[in-house]
């Protein structure tokens, strides 16, 4: 169904991307049932194109809600814009709930997925303790009000990390809270955190994978297995110290789509990671 599909790219200006989302109407209830059902019968493209553009408004809303984590917004809503497609494909207009309720999990996992690759491999220098700060930082929190001192001083301690890097980390956290559970109440509800790759919490995982991920030995081995374009992609996304580089800028450097990036990427993460699993 994407490949049919002709959406405005996430490029250049945000500004202007965020304007021409804006520019979409919101659709009406039956309306958007009506496509609904010509794309789910009749697997029509252009209701499926119908539906995608009236919806990106809410993609470029939930990804501001992770301008806490450092990221580009750019990125955020390319990864939400492919967890939308992907409701859109799945969405049942019979089972009487708008795709807006249904849609948001699916940004909300690719946005997630995509946070998780970024602290997986951008950060080599990280310590354990800096690592556990960050997915734990929220969960520890009493309340959404910025910590005292000596609350600060009390979870530096049981995270073993300086008071500074609390306070630093805690200035990430200045977007809204994520939830990837369900809203709705019906037993059946389907939420794509149960799609995620690893059911473990953030935190384990980076305690039974980043042991091997971050050594540079190992990491210099990892890229070692990749060919030029693909070895490049990662450097310039994930291991520069600064300026890194967005999908669609490395998109305009080698000729190809923002998707094209994403899709080396991707697959040039796994073989880093089945490379460093072997030599662990």
């Amino acid at each position: 169904m994407t490949n049919a599909l002709t959406l405005p790219a996430v490029g250049g200006s945000l500004e202007s991307y965020i304007q021409s989302a804006n520019s979409f109407p919101i659709l009406s209830q039956e309306e958007e049932t009506c496509l609904a059902r010509r794309l789910w019968n009749h697997g029509d493209i252009e209701a499926a194109q119908k539906l995608i553009l009236s919806h990106l408004r809410f993609v470029v809303a939930i990804a501001r809600g992770y301008k806490g984590y450092g990221l580009p917004q750019a990125d955020l809503i390319q990864e939400g814009n492919v967890g939308l497609m992907k409701a859109v494909k799945r969405f049942d207009p019979e089972r009487g709930v708008r795709l807006v309720s249904f849609a948001v999990h699916w940004i909300k996992a690719e946005i997630h997925e995509f946070i998780m690759r970024n602290w997986r491999l951008v950060k080599i220098a990280t310590t354990k303790q800096q690592r556990k700060l960050f997915f734990n930082l929220r969960s520890m929190k009493q309340g959404l009000d910025t910590m005292n001192p000596d609350e600060v001083d009390t979870m530096a301690k049981q995270l073993g990390v300086k008071s500074e890097e609390v306070v630093e980390m805690e200035k990430r956290f200045n977007g809204s809270d994520v939830s990837l559970e369900p809203i709705s109440d019906e037993e059946d509800a389907a939420s794509p955190i149960h799609y995620l790759t690893d059911g473990k919490e953030p935190s384990q995982i980076l305690e039974s994978e980043q042991s091997n991920l971050l050594r540079e030995k190992g990491l210099q081995q990892s890229l070692a297995c990749l060919d030029d374009r693909s070895r490049y992609i990662i450097e310039a996304r994930w291991l520069r110290e600064e300026d890194t580089a967005t999908l669609h800028e490395l998109a305009d450097e080698l000729g190809v789509s923002a998707e094209r990036i994403r899709q080396i990427e991707a697959k040039a993460l796994q073989r880093m990671r089945n490379a460093m699993s072997l030599s662990a």
